[in-house]
């Protein structure tokens, strides 16, 4: 019963709300939630072909999108590894990461044995996906009786918490100084409309966070 299952359920509402806009089916909604399981890629995915933009265009921008993952499910996966731990074990859970659960997964799963860790990871990321569904079934019916603030508001909410949640999970002063830069630099770059605005916080950002840190330790 975490709270982001609650946020990503009022989330997911919004994306409903969304593809029915754009003319999608539930099913194509569904399916893709199963899919792509990450928010900000979907609506990417909703907006670019309602839009009008070629299938190759949206695979590669959704692609990018997706490249934030990675290193999520890098740094992840050697929580979960045990000694009896098979590769295709992994698979679930590398799919099944996002933002959510890899926070609770840092947060939970180093209190768990190493035998139960997989099997932890996925009940969290399916319950995860089973609010996410059932916010997309929803907001998909809401369409039209949503005031369209509400339904901004609740696709905010996401981001919100994660930012709660990094802030409170800071606990080296590297990882304060990248979030105290990216949130300068992300709205600086958002506002003069620079291209790929997110990448280029989190290069920035995170180089200059890092080298930071290294001036520090060589001073003291």
């Amino acid at each position: 019963m975490s709270v982001l299952a609650y946020v990503l359920f009022g989330t997911y509402i919004s994306i409903g709300a969304l593809a029915h806009d754009f003319g999608f089916s539930l099913f194509w909604l569904l399916a893709s939630t199963v899919l792509v399981w990450a928010g900000p890629a979907q609506v990417i995915l909703i907006t670019a072909l309602g839009g009008g933009a070629t299938l190759i265009e949206t695979a590669i921008t959704v692609g990018l999108t997706g490249v934030r993952l990675f290193p999520m499910v890098a740094s992840m996966l050697p929580i979960l590894r045990g000694p009896r731990t098979q590769s295709w074990h992994l698979l679930l859970p590398a799919h099944l990461t996002a933002i959510s659960m890899w926070v609770e997964t840092f947060r939970l799963a180093p209190q768990l044995p190493r035998e139960h860790r997989v099997a932890f990871c996925n009940g969290l990321g399916l319950g995860f996906m089973v609010a996410a569904l059932s916010g997309a079934w929803a907001g998909f019916y809401l369409a039209g009786r949503l005031p369209p603030v509400l339904t901004a508001a609740l696709l905010f909410l996401t981001p919100l918490v994660f930012l709660v949640s990094t802030v409170r999970n800071s606990r080296l002063i590297v990882d304060r100084i990248a979030l105290a830069l990216g949130l300068v630099i992300g709205p600086v770059l958002a506002v003069n409309k620079i291209g790929l605005d997110l990448l280029w916080t989190a290069f920035i950002g995170g180089s200059l966070a890092y080298g930071i840190n290294r001036i520090m330790k060589a001073v003291r």
